[in-house]
């Protein structure tokens, strides 16, 4: 603990859990709320993940201990480090490890982890940059390269984005397109957010209706892969449509946790269904997930899809990603250090 700093009061976004009913309030908190760590970070930054959403609003079972601090996100400045991979004053980002869930998150002005769940904010990247990308630019970067290792390259065939003015499915749409791929996007509010999808690179815009619907075993054959991020009968339509030998990078359940689906796609056409976890990606290919993104994603063009707002904002933030009102990125400013 920092003898300079111990007994200072800091914000927080806490649930805790009566009975069946769950709350969520601001309340101030000491470092001796703060569970144990070998490095202690000011949070100036977090952001607004779907996932977030459900854990706020109390629509997903997403905290499993109480009193919980959300927030799968966190950015800040070391403070005290008893590690030696960190000193004070080291830019430092963490996001998932299962922080919401069993471990306090990003929605406080302090926190305390283990050095290996924290790395270095890579440059150019500042500290509300790196959670203009979050967990969702991480998650976005992951299903690309592990479609990129199972062989898919540009001249492949066209790529297939779905909830794609999210979080992940803009940073995916944005570096598929940086990278060379033709990227056909999906979204619900086409008339309204084209022109978003194109200036992210996206060359052809479809509606959600045109996948959200029953699917026959097997459909003609459209992509060379996909960046899922809703499942449910959009993935299973996904899968039908498949080329021979394309893969699917299957990243969220925004639609629906289920699939129903036949296994044609996999024994007649060879489609590989990859499942993509960012929560506990290893730090070794973290870094080279962060590398990509602070080097290849147009940083100004970031800037234009993220919005950034108070600390306070955060529960209807949380409402608001739940319906699908939000598009882009969402950063929190949680202090102004």
């Amino acid at each position: 603990m920092s003898s300079d700093t111990a007994n200072e009061t800091f914000p927080a976004l806490v649930l805790d859990r009566s009975g069946d009913d769950l709350h969520c309030s601001f309340r101030q908190l000491t470092e001796s709320d703060l569970p144990d760590g070998e490095v202690l970070v000011e949070v100036t930054h977090s952001s607004v993940n779907y996932k977030d959403g459900l854990a706020v609003t109390g629509k997903g079972k997403i905290a499993r201990s109480f009193p919980m601090v959300p927030g799968i996100d966190l950015a800040g400045t070391v403070l005290h480090s008893r590690s030696e991979q960190f000193r004070p004053g080291d830019r430092v980002l963490s996001t998932g490890w299962g922080m919401s869930e069993s471990l306090f998150g990003g929605y406080a002005g302090r926190n305390r982890l283990d050095a290996a769940r924290l790395i270095r904010i890579p440059e150019p990247l500042t500290p509300a940059r790196a959670m203009a990308f979050g967990t969702a630019g991480l998650t976005a970067a992951h299903a690309v390269l592990t479609l990129e290792e199972h062989g898919l390259t540009p001249d492949a065939g066209p790529v297939v984005v779905t909830g794609a003015t999210g979080g992940v499915g803009s940073v995916a749409t944005h570096l598929l397109a940086s990278r060379g791929y033709e990227v056909a996007a999906v979204t619900g509010r086409p008339d309204e957010l084209t022109p978003f999808l194109t200036k992210l690179g996206a060359k052809q815009v479809l509606p959600r209706s045109e996948l959200a619907r029953p699917a026959k075993p097997l459909e003609s054959e459209r992509w060379a892969a996909a960046v899922d991020n809703v499942g449910g009968d959009m993935l299973a339509t996904l899968l039908a449509q498949m080329r021979r030998h394309a893969c699917v990078a299957s990243c969220g359940n925004a639609r629906s946790p289920e699939l129903h689906t036949t296994v044609f796609p996999f024994i007649l056409r060879g489609v590989s269904l990859l499942g993509i976890d960012s929560n506990w990606c290893p730090n070794d290919r973290r870094i080279t997930l962060w590398n990509r993104l602070a080097t290849e994603f147009d940083l100004d063009l970031l800037d234009e899809m993220t919005r950034t707002i108070p600390f306070a904002e955060v529960p209807r933030a949380a409402e608001d990603i739940v319906a699908g009102r939000l598009h882009g990125r969402t950063v929190v400013e949680i202090s102004a250090s």
